[in-house]
């Protein structure tokens, strides 16, 4: 397991893409690195747009993305977290990862903007939103992903001997 991983902008990024912990606030809270754990308060993006439009009765093309969007987030997420890609070089993961956000983006774009649109009642409506704000992190994620990525660098068996 990668415990690092969760540390990094990028695994920060992929928790925030499903649930978003952050401290609990109070007066205990001070600058620098906590020194206990804090327990998560979820703050939750793509399963809230889920429960959103799951509870608003909106579409079910809503519903079946944000539920698409918060299994396939998991997925990447477990992939780095417990080091498949290293293992399984079948596939150039963080291409295969860019691939997911840029289609997730475009997808979320058009659904986030016909449920605030339409915004049938609140929780379509806060849906929506949600699926904007997911539009963001997504999109980050793309530009986090390119910078880390180089296709010219050898990597595997096509990498040259010494």
């Amino acid at each position: 397991v990668d415990r690092a991983f969760p540390r990094s902008a990028r695994g920060a990024l992929k928790i925030a893409r499903t649930v978003r912990p952050g401290a609990a606030p109070g007066p205990a809270a001070r600058p620098g690195p906590a020194l206990t754990a804090s327990p998560p308060v979820p703050q939750v993006v793509a399963l809230a747009a889920l429960i959103c439009f799951m509870a608003s009765g909106a579409h079910e093309a809503y519903t079946a993305l944000a539920g698409m969007e918060t299994v396939i987030t998991v997925l990447f997420l477990l992939l780095y977290l417990l080091r498949l890609d290293t293992r399984m070089r079948c596939l150039f993961w963080p291409l295969a990862d860019i691939f997911n956000s840029v289609v997730a983006a475009l997808f979320l774009l058009v659904v986030g903007l016909f449920a605030i649109i339409i915004k049938t009642n609140k929780g379509t409506l806060a849906g929506g939103v949600l699926g904007l704000i997911l539009l963001v992190l997504c999109l980050i994620d793309v530009v986090l992903l390119c910078k880390k990525i180089s296709l010219d660098k050898a990597r595997g068996r096509s990498a040259p001997a010494k």
